[in-house]
């Protein structure tokens, strides 16, 4: 199996850290972010990496090599210029002929990743997104009103629940037909143009462990947790 690594981003929100370090080499532990990554994607079965570099690349390409080390392949592909977080699939078309993952390279987490291309390729959709529910607290009292002005409801602090994106995703072959070379894309808009174009997109809800690593308390919280989910990490694997 095939998994796409966004690694090309400059990391802004992580800034100063990623000043000298591109942020998918940022330690997590005693690791960079994506060699937890790379490691957990080997051991559910990927025998190919195809890296999508940036910033910084020479640091990542110098660290990562062609893979040997963790007995599977890399190859990188460079942005030129700014492409968004699906305009570089355009790069690897000749790469692809079978189901694949994607993801960003700055995640935390313990999904199984085998059994997540299991279950899209199950579903027969052309895409699709690994999902967390996140809760996002309201710190204010909110008021309803009706057409009157009336006040017909108070909730104190409430909350509100959302299924947010886990930067992971799974994708069919044909996807490459609605991505233009050199043509800045994101994720969000590809998806947005699949549904209007009547495919197939699935969504796949994860409760397990699932971080972010984009600003600097998460890059905190990432040291913080590691002791606690390391072996969760790499629990279950297929």
């Amino acid at each position: 199996m095939k998994a796409v690594i966004l690694a090309g981003g400059k990391g802004t929100r992580l800034r100063p850290y990623t000043t000298v370090f591109p942020k998918p080499l940022m330690p997590i532990g005693d690791e960079p972010i994506l060699e937890i990554v790379i490691k957990q994607l080997k051991q559910n079965g990927f025998g190919e990496i195809l890296m999508a570099v940036g910033h910084l690349a020479e640091l990542i390409k110098a660290f990562f090599n062609d893979g040997n080390k963790y007995d599977l392949k890399i190859k990188y592909y460079r942005e030129d210029m700014p492409l968004g977080t699906a305009g570089p699939l355009a790069q690897i078309k000749d790469e692809i002929d079978d189901n694949f993952l994607m993801m960003n390279g700055d995640i935390l987490t313990d999904l199984n990743y085998s059994q997540f291309i299991k279950a899209h390729k199950k579903n027969d959709a052309i895409a699709t997104i690994s999902l967390k529910k996140e809760i996002v607290p309201i710190d204010y009292g909110v008021v309803e009103l009706n057409e009157k002005s009336n006040i017909v409801g108070y909730s104190e602090k409430p909350h509100i629940d959302y299924l947010v994106s886990m930067g992971i995703y799974a994708f069919n072959p044909g996807i490459m037909e609605f991505i233009r070379p050199d043509e800045y894309l994101d994720i969000p808009d590809l998806i947005i143009k699949l549904i209007s174009e009547g495919e197939k997109v699935n969504g796949y809800v994860y409760d397990g462990y699932w971080l972010d690593i984009g600003r600097p308390d998460d890059y905190e919280r990432a040291n913080e947790d590691l002791g606690k989910v390391y072996n969760q990490l790499f629990r279950g694997i297929e």
